[in-house]
């Protein structure tokens, strides 16, 4: 079932505050009609129900401080019940490993998408959204693929977002690191993987990353833990941020990782599988850099199920 909601009952006139200079005039109608659809704030913009210091924009230009953007009344039709479940409220209160007036870091479980579409009703900023309504300018920095568990930064402030942005598009800016556990016996020297990657869309919709010469370049760097019967848990960092990078550069390494449906190895996982493991194994476990003069390191510890798998699968170091 579905029904109407207001989302904004009354035409506003939004004066631009100093820490949305910059942004698109598109991206800023998300954030002032959140629960409206990309498509509706497009359409809002043609028919020039949107204007820019009165007169009309599009959806690409550019707000300066002090400009005004008249924000009309919106009705948008919306499923009933699509709420935060409790346990999932109570689980992602109890997962937030860092918050302080501008930044929050959790500890995303895997199984949780980080935000809607394609089918998904409640992703982890829709479900952060109406568990902190006060909190108006939350946004995702970055992404982590729906399987993948670990450290998420969600910006409170824009000012925020906009530094940690820079920070990620800086080689060193932020130190991300992941473990994963890959089949086979990665080498102690095999300590970075240099490939570049391109991105491509298959007829069913489904995206893929492959190795190709002309993609963009791309470097992740790896270190050894440990090693487990058939298998090796490693230390990921990616210097570049590619889409699925980490699991495409250990594919190509010969040394997929384990629980990947879509880049692993098929044995491999079937063999896994009766140790426990009944997900993708890899986890965000670190992010460290510094923020306005203040250094900031997060860790989170690997879930359970993917300590057990550890536990079952002995050491062969």
């Amino acid at each position: 079932m579905s029904s109407e909601t207001v989302i904004n009952p009354t035409v506003r006139l939004v004066t631009v505050e100093a820490d949305y200079a910059g942004q698109r005039i598109d991206n800023f109608l998300m954030r002032e009609l959140k629960g409206v659809p990309k498509s509706r704030i497009y359409n809002l913009l043609r028919r020039g129900e949107v204007r820019l210091n009165k007169s009309r924009v599009k959806p690409d230009q550019k707000l300066a401080y002090g400009d005004v953007v008249r924000v009309p009344p919106v009705r948008v039709a919306v499923k009933e019940g699509v709420v935060v479940p409790g346990g999932l409220d109570t689980s992602l209160r109890s997962a937030i490993l860092y918050e302080d007036d501008g930044l929050i870091v959790i500890n995303k479980p895997s199984g949780l998408a980080v935000h809607g579409g394609s089918g998904i009703s409640l992703g982890l900023i829709e479900a952060l959204r109406q568990m902190y309504p006060d909190q108006r300018s939350l946004e995702l920095v970055h992404r982590l693929d729906r399987d993948t568990s670990g450290c998420v930064m969600v910006a409170k402030k824009r000012s925020v977002l906009k530094q940690l942005h820079e920070l990620l598009k800086a080689r060193k800016g932020v130190d991300k690191r992941y473990l994963a556990l890959v089949s086979g016996k990665w080498p102690v020297r095999k300590q970075q993987v240099n490939a570049p990657l391109q991105k491509n869309v298959l007829n069913s919709g489904e995206r893929m990353v492959r190795v190709e010469l002309d993609g963009k370049k791309s470097l992740t760097e790896f270190t050894l833990i440990q090693r487990i019967a058939g298998a090796s848990l490693i230390e990921a960092r990616p210097v570049t941020g590619r889409t699925h990078q980490i699991r495409v550069h250990c594919q190509y390494a010969g040394y997929p990782i384990l629980g990947d449906d879509k880049y692993g190895d098929d044995d491999a996982n079937t063999n896994f599988k009766r140790l426990g493991l009944k997900r993708l194994f890899l986890h965000a476990h670190s992010l460290a850099f510094t923020l306005d003069g203040q250094r900031i390191e997060v860790k989170a510890p690997l879930p359970p199920e993917l300590e057990k798998v550890l536990e079952v699968g002995g050491s062969e170091l």
